[in-house]
């Protein structure tokens, strides 16, 4: 059973940073990807950035440059790095794996809730 718990979400101050961290339990060799997505109230949930169990990376267009995906294959661990943070980035932050050798099949997270004040 493929689970993934985030934390890392608070209320911090317009300016500041947080890193967000999503750890999976349960995934196997067909792990493809995971990433993270995030949905502002009364938003659609909007994709941020993906890595890829080789390590690449890819970021929504909006996002880059104020937002790092990162992973620690040991601890099986992705990471969300947010610097820089705005009013705007306010909403719950979910985490995303995809496993399947053919298919792919998502696992999603229960979201972590990240509030930031002007």
């Amino acid at each position: 059973q493929v689970q993934l718990v985030e934390s890392g979400g608070g209320l911090v101050q317009a300016g500041g940073s947080l890193r967000l961290s999503c750890v999976a339990s349960g995934t196997d060799s067909s792990l493809k990807s995971m990433g993270w997505y995030r949905q502002a109230p009364g938003k659609h949930r909007d994709w941020v950035a993906t890595i890829t169990t080789g390590g690449r990376t890819n970021y929504a267009d909006s996002m880059k440059g104020r937002f790092t995906i990162s992973r620690d294959n040991a601890k099986n661990t992705v990471y969300l790095q947010i610097d820089n943070l705005k009013p705007e980035d306010t909403g719950v932050y979910y985490c995303k794996a995809t496993l399947g050798k053919i298919v792919g099949y998502d696992y999603w997270g229960q979201g972590t809730q990240v509030t930031v004040s002007s």
